[in-house]
């Protein structure tokens, strides 16, 4: 490995053997996990429950507990990792602790990765999943084989971990906990600082600043691709510190920004657009996934994509033959009667997004919506603004709010949202008995929305129609 900087790290990654990860099954320790099982060290860990991905992790030859034992550690760690999510009591990450075993969460391992490599970190509330996930396929199309972390799994590639031979390694920036601060860019990108995660930050100005926090980080001579709105609203002491580190600021925008794209219209069930920049007029750009906001996710890839000297036709290739994501605008069932789609939507944004996608792709049908609320403080925080959304559904089906890492806060549940809405075909159903109220139902297009365990409803559903 090219040691960048290794200033900021208390633990020598070439020197790591063996490495325990305490929450190994969640979307980016997996990751994780498999970048260093694939390099040659010993990987074990933790998880309180089996999972589609553990499994995976287990056939792949990495052995996970389900048990929280001390007896189940490896005691000849060089290295543990683990995950926010984990309670403080967890008997395992308290022993490694005591003992002093060099112990550190998985955001400030993925810094030490982007110290090492040339790092392209996508960044922004909503789209880095998507983003870096068409970031990746079009570098490796284009012949730039780059590694991959990613908070998702792309369709072409089913792994959330590529590993590439290159130099290059492109990463989800996550502002969660200001997770973002520990990574080193070359290239970063923001597509949006939408409120959010306001247990952590307090307000969104501070989320805001949290965002200049990470653009601070990027290196000497590097670039930030920003949407335009967005740049507008950085502070000029900060674009003067850039500006002292050779770091280029691109804004980009659908018609508006130094990057355009512009001519954009829905052809053949496909968002096609033009790219416009004073370097570069690319014609009719076609991609299958649906929505104005993956037309400016994709002009940030074709934009780093170019930066990386990748050719402009067979970036266009590259575009039009990208599959998308699972559960972003996922099409898992479609016939001449009825339409369903799951989607990862948990902010009233993304929310927005998704169900003006279907409004744009099946105009004239009856939208269904079933919305699982993600985590009782963004309930709490967001209730008012996720029932305006889900006004605009013809039915909306609310099931109990997924409380991941919190405990429940008193008077916070979906009837809250319930309460708000004005639609007349609105629903509180237990999540047990959705199949139920589905098939009472006349569907037309029914949209999935939510980050927490509502993920199993669709093969549910799809064994639903089969029968």
């Amino acid at each position: 490995m090219n040691n960048k900087n290794m200033e900021n790290s208390e633990v020598d990654l070439e020197k790591v053997k063996r490495i325990f990860f305490i929450g190994i099954g969640g979307i980016g320790m997996s990751a994780l996990a498999r970048y260093f099982h694939q390099s040659g060290l010993i990987v074990t860990g933790y998880d309180k429950t089996e999972t589609v991905l553990t499994k995976k992790l287990v056939e792949e030859g990495i052995r996970i507990s389900y048990v929280d034992q001390i007896e189940i550690l490896d005691k000849a760690a060089d290295l543990v990792v683990y995950t926010p999510a984990i309670p403080k009591d967890h008997l395992g990450l308290n022993w490694y602790q005591e003992n002093l075993f060099p112990v550190f969460k998985r955001a400030e391992i993925l810094g030490m990765i982007s110290h090492y490599k040339k790092s392209i970190c996508i960044a922004g509330t909503h789209g880095k999943t998507s983003t870096s996930s068409m970031v990746t396929y079009i570098l490796r199309e284009c012949g730039v084989t780059a590694s991959a972390f990613i908070g998702g799994i792309p369709t072409d590639y089913g792994t959330n971990f590529l590993y590439g031979e290159s130099d290059w390694v492109v990463m989800e920036a996550d502002e969660y906990d200001r997770s973002f601060w520990s990574l080193s860019p070359n290239i970063a990108s923001i597509a949006s600082m939408d409120a959010d995660h306001l247990d952590v930050y307090g307000s969104h100005d501070v989320m805001k600043e949290g965002f200049e926090g990470f653009i601070r980080k990027i290196n000497e001579d590097g670039v930030l691709f920003i949407m335009d709105p967005l740049q507008k609203e950085l502070s000029k002491g900060l674009k003067s510190e850039l500006n002292k580190k050779n770091i280029r600021i691109k804004s980009l925008g659908i018609d508006s920004g130094e990057i355009q794209a512009q001519e954009v219209r829905v052809k053949g069930g496909q968002y096609v657009f033009d790219y416009v920049s004073q370097r570069y007029t690319i014609t009719d750009f076609a991609m299958k996934m649906p929505g104005k906001h993956n037309v400016e996710n994709a002009l940030v890839a074709i934009s780093i994509a170019l930066e990386r000297g990748c050719d402009p036709n067979d970036i266009r290739k590259a575009i039009g033959s990208f599959s998308g994501v699972k559960r972003r605008f996922e099409i898992f069932c479609q016939t001449k009667d009825l339409v369903m789609i799951d989607d990862y939507a948990h902010h009233p944004t993304e929310l927005r997004m998704a169900i003006d996608a279907a409004r744009n792709l099946y105009p004239g049908k009856k939208l269904t919506g079933i919305f699982q609320p993600h985590l009782f403080s963004r309930t709490q925080d967001f209730y008012k603004e996720f029932a305006e959304v889900l006004d605009e559904l013809d039915e909306c089906i609310l099931i109990p709010v997924y409380p991941a890492r919190e405990l429940s806060i008193k008077g916070i549940s979906s009837e809250t949202i319930y309460d708000e809405l004005k639609i007349q075909n609105k629903y509180l159903v237990d999540k047990n008995k959705v199949l139920d109220h589905i098939k009472s139902s006349e569907t037309e297009v029914l949209i999935v929305l939510g980050a927490g365990d509502i993920d199993a409803l669709p093969a549910k559903l799809k064994e639903l129609m089969k029968k």
